[in-house]
């Protein structure tokens, strides 16, 4: 059972309508609804609305390197560099909008007092609520790390919570841990969802009332000792290669040094010998196709330099199968809103005005959408 996550609601506390982008007249009519992505690194969030049934209209990242990634898989689209540089006018109608502002300032992982909000990387946050407010999409989707919960005694959180209310929205989250959702790694992220005057939106998006097939392994109340999943091991005990069961979070990192960056997930063999994850095998741990980080072209520098890049990258990103699994309630929401203001004559889903604030604590089991993914050595 994963620890307790909140779900929070609150209503809007402008009480003018204006006009939502791609909202006030229903879905844009298009053969698949449009999404915006922020912040997108190397395309986890948009591969996986790609794969959903959405179509990418826009991506933005500063990286050099991750947009010459993202031009390889999106020929058609031109990356913008700068979300500071950036003004509503820039961005096409989309229904959704979605990205991971920077999570250096607030992630537990660095050393050190956390500058939270008001560092210059996480603190862009404000850029992309800047837009926000001029262009209203109807759902919207950010992940960060889970540490973002706790920056500054949770304040930079409600910091977050109280912006996107303040633009009319009803917001949600949840802590997904990508293990669930058919990769072998153990990877906690913070994903918060925002229904434009919509309060009721986010729980449908992010919670679901199904649960899954089975029962969990025996607890150990008869005796038996449990064993830790990061202690289980697949392969050959023979010959090899033997890697964990499930891996280690990944971070940002080049994974060429013997710290702490990458000795927590090696490949080992019986004969005493070991060797770090491949860029390949990072890629299958966060559900990306097979070299997927490969660049563009060829003016990143030899083939080390690469890979420092790509594991970097692959540090940074956003799970594909999770990507998946929420874009796809974000299309399940999109066309049943659809459906309902199209009977009611409504312009939007749910009056969330008329909901008082209202917080929900709520314990959950994360959905076993796919069954469990394995890497080979």
């Amino acid at each position: 059972m994963e620890a307790n996550s909140r779900l929070v609601v609150r209503a809007p506390t402008n009480g003018s309508s204006p006009k939502a982008n791609g909202s006030a007249s229903g879905l844009t009519v298009k053969a698949k609804p449009a999404m915006a992505s922020f912040f997108s690194g190397i395309g986890g969030i948009d591969l996986g609305f790609e794969r959903a049934g959405f179509r990418v209209a826009l991506q933005c990242e500063i990286d050099k390197y991750c947009r010459s990634v993202l031009h390889r898989h999106w020929p058609d689209l031109q990356p913008h560099k700068n979300i500071k540089e950036m003004t509503n006018a820039d961005v096409p109608v989309s229904e959704v909008w979605a990205g991971g502002f920077p999570c250096q300032d607030v992630s537990l992982a660095r050393m050190g007092p956390r500058a939270g909000l008001r560092g210059k990387k996480s603190g862009l946050f404000f850029e992309f609520a800047r837009l926000l407010e001029g262009g209203l999409p109807r759902v919207l989707l950010i992940e960060n790390v889970a540490g973002l919960l706790s920056s500054h005694k949770g304040r930079d959180f409600g910091i977050v919570l109280r912006t996107l209310a303040d633009l009319g929205y009803g917001v949600g989250w949840r802590v997904l841990n990508s293990r669930y959702f058919g990769v072998p790694q153990s990877r906690q992220r913070v994903y918060i969802v925002g229904c434009y005057r919509d309060g009721r939106g986010p729980a449908e998006i992010l919670f679901e009332s199904e649960r899954r097939q089975g029962n969990d392994k025996a607890d150990g109340s008869d005796g038996k000792k449990t064993v830790s999943p990061f202690k289980e091991v697949l392969g050959d005990p023979l010959k090899g290669p033997i890697v964990p069961a499930i891996a280690y979070c990944l971070y940002a990192c080049s994974a060429r040094h013997t710290g702490t960056d990458w000795s927590r997930n090696y490949v080992s063999y019986p004969d005493g010998r070991a060797r770090r994850l491949m860029p390949i095998e990072c890629e299958r741990l966060q559900g990306f196709p097979e070299n997927w980080t490969l660049p563009e072209n060829g003016e990143f520098g030899d083939a080390d330099r690469i890979d420092t890049l790509r594991y970097y990258a692959l540090g940074n990103a956003v799970t594909v199968p999770v990507g998946e699994w929420i874009a796809g309630r974000v299309r399940a929401y999109l066309e049943k809103t659809k459906i309902r203001n199209a009977a009611t004559g409504a312009p939007h889903s749910y009056a969330a005005e008329n909901n008082p604030s209202v917080v929900l604590a709520q314990k959950f089991q994360a959905p076993g959408i796919w069954p469990l993914a394995r890497i080979e050595g």
